[in-house]
């Protein structure tokens, strides 16, 4: 007599109702949603409290006269107003697009110079590299130190270097028609190792089989520069410009250091202008209007950038 396998049947399980479910779903989102808060609440707080709402209130000061002290009042745009017709405001953007218009092509060129040196197979070329970055590590307040022992009309280096060579004294940082070029040349000493760095790690992404070929079909170093090396560097150079461009017209301790605005105001340059209105003279909505023209720039600078950067995208995508 055959046996039959007896079937075996499992207990159905009971079912989740979806509304259950969804509350279980809720539940466990909103748990891993105060997790998340409990891990970046703190940083939150920090931009929040150091970040926009000093922007903020800065924005609303600029719309005030107020000194910080005693109780402000509004006064709307009459702080801008009154920034087109300040003689001394228009000075520090005068100084200010002067020291950019210098520092920033120099500081490029400058660089890539230095890059294309140091983009060799030499002997200790880590040394040559790292004694080019050194200087940018080191703080603009202990460079104007420095440099202002180094340039001191009376017991100074330089001048006693002029005089061994038979030049007069130079009156250098306390000299108006020369300090501002002088702050210039202090600012490409440490500003220069910056780009260099950039540059040669640029450097890197340039296709070796091209300039290879170029080289094969005769093609010399100018050539090679000019039609392989920069294109493949241009995404680098606009950051690199707009980089440059935000630390020539943010230029503040390096003068406060060295020239304190002077002299005869030939470098103050637009933020010691807003560091005198608001903590010299106490006219903190007016220098906080001064901060907002110079933020605007800023952002008008990037905005520019931005827009050629596109339009090359465009022209390469084109060309391809």
């Amino acid at each position: 007599m055959s046996t039959l396998p007896r079937a075996i049947t499992l207990a159905p399980q009971a079912a989740v109702p979806p509304a259950a479910a969804r509350r279980a779903a809720r539940r466990r989102a909103r748990r891993e949603t105060a997790t998340a808060w409990g891990f970046i609440g703190p940083s939150v707080v920090v931009i929040l409290g150091l970040g926009i709402v000093p922007v903020l209130w800065s924005l609303l000061l600029s719309f005030r006269a107020d000194d910080l002290v005693t109780p402000g009042r509004w006064v709307g745009l009459d702080n801008y107003r009154a920034l087109a017709e300040d003689p001394g405001f228009h000075t520090a953007v005068s100084n200010t697009l002067l020291y950019t218009a210098l520092y920033v092509p120099l500081s490029l060129v400058g660089g890539l110079a230095l890059a294309l040196a140091l983009n060799r197979r030499l002997r200790l070329i880590g040394l040559y590299r790292t004694l080019v970055f050194i200087p940018f590590v080191v703080s603009a307040t202990a460079q104007g130190v420095l440099f202002s022992f180094i340039l001191d009309p009376e017991f100074g280096v330089a001048n006693s270097l002029l005089h061994q060579l038979g030049i007069s004294p130079q009156g250098f940082l306390s000299d108006p028609d020369q300090a501002i070029y002088l702050l210039v040349l202090i600012s490409l000493w440490s500003g220069v190792g910056f780009c260099v760095v950039v540059y040669l790690a640029a450097l890197q992404d340039v296709p070796p089989e091209l300039v290879e070929s170029a080289r094969i079909d005769g093609a010399g170093r100018a050539l090679i520069l000019r039609h392989i090396v920069l294109p493949t560097l241009t995404p680098v150079t606009v950051f690199l410009l707009l980089w440059q461009v935000i630390t020539a017209l943010q230029v503040f301790d390096l003068i406060y250091v060295t020239t304190k605005g002077g002299p005869l105001g030939s470098t103050t340059v637009v933020v010691y202008f807003v560091w005198q209105q608001a903590f010299q003279t106490f006219t903190a909505g007016y220098g906080a209007a001064a901060a907002y023209v110079l933020a605007a720039a800023l952002m008008v600078v990037g905005a520019a950038l931005r827009v050629v950067r596109r339009r090359q995208n465009r022209t390469e995508g084109v060309v391809r």
